[in-house]
C-alpha cells in the first residue's frame, strides 16, 4: 500500500484531525521498521521490531494520537517508545516548541528508536531507558501522557505526573484484549472515559 492510499483509508476508519493526518504524511513510517519489512511500510497492520515488540498499525498510532489532543508546545510523555515512529509522528504535531520524552525498557531499542529519530534529524524528542510504570519525574508535570502498551490497570505515578488539566491515555488490562482509557485531571480528580477496544503488547515493568 501507498502512503496515499493509507491516508485515505485513516480517513475512512474516522481518522479527522488535519494536524494528526498531516504527521502521518510528514513522518516516513519505512524509516522506522526493520529494513526487510520496507515493502510493507505503509500496510495498515502492526510489524515486529525484534524482542517481542511491534510497531503499532498505522490507524491505531493517528486514533491515539488523535484522541489524546495534542497541541503545539505541549510536553509530552511516552511509555513504550519502541522503534521512535510514534513519538516522531507527534513530535510534528507539537512542533518545535513541543517536547516528547519517550520511556523504552528495552537496551536495543532505545538505540534503535535513537538512531532512527537522530536520522531523520528530529531535535524535540528524548528517548530515555527505564521502566515506563514509573514514568520520568525528573521532567515532570506532562500535559499529555500516552502508554502504548497494555497495562493492568493505570499506574498511579503516571497520574502523580500528569498537569493540572492533562490528559492520560492508555490501554487498560492486560489479557487477551483492552479497553482504551482516556483520563483528564481535574481539581476534583480524574474524569474517566472509555473509547473502545484494542490490543497491544504487555508493559513489562521491572518490579
Amino acid at each position: 500500500m501507498t502512503k496515499e492510499k493509507l491516508l485515505a483509508e485513516i480517513r475512512m476508519m474516522g481518522i479527522k484531525d488535519k494536524k494528526v493526518l498531516e504527521a502521518i504524511e510528514k513522518t516516513p513510517r519505512e524509516k522506522f521498521i526493520r529494513k526487510t519489512d520496507d515493502s510493507q511500510a505503509y500496510g495498515n497492520y502492526p510489524l515486529p521490531i525484534g524482542y517481542d515488540q511491534t510497531i503499532s498499525q498505522p490507524y491505531t498510532v493517528a486514533y491515539m494520537i488523535q484522541e489524546l489532543r495534542l497541541k503545539k508546545a505541549h510536553k509530552v510523555l511516552e511509555i513504550g517508545g519502541g522503534s521512535g515512529y510514534n513519538a516522531a509522528v507527534m513530535s510534528n504535531v507539537v512542533g518545535k516548541e513541543g517536547k516528547i520524552i519517550s520511556i523504552e525498557r528495552i537496551p536495543e531499542l532505545v538505540e534503535f528508536a535513537r538512531k532512527n529519530i537522530r536520522k531523520e534529524g528530529i531535535e524535540n524528542i528524548w528517548v530515555v531507558k527505564g521502566d515506563g510504570s514509573k514514568g520520568y519525574k525528573k521532567q515532570s508535570l506532562y500535559d499529555r501522557i500516552i502508554v502504548t502498551a497494555a497495562c493492568p490497570k493505570i499506574p498511579e505515578a503516571l497520574k502523580d505526573q500528569l498537569k493540572q488539566g492533562g490528559i492520560l491515555l492508555a490501554p487498560v488490562n492486560a489479557g487477551f484484549g483492552q479497553e482504551m482509557i482516556r483520563l483528564k485531571k481535574t481539581n476534583h480528580g480524574f474524569e474517566e472515559e472509555s473509547l473502545g477496544q484494542f490490543r497491544f503488547v504487555p508493559l513489562v515493568t521491572e518490579d
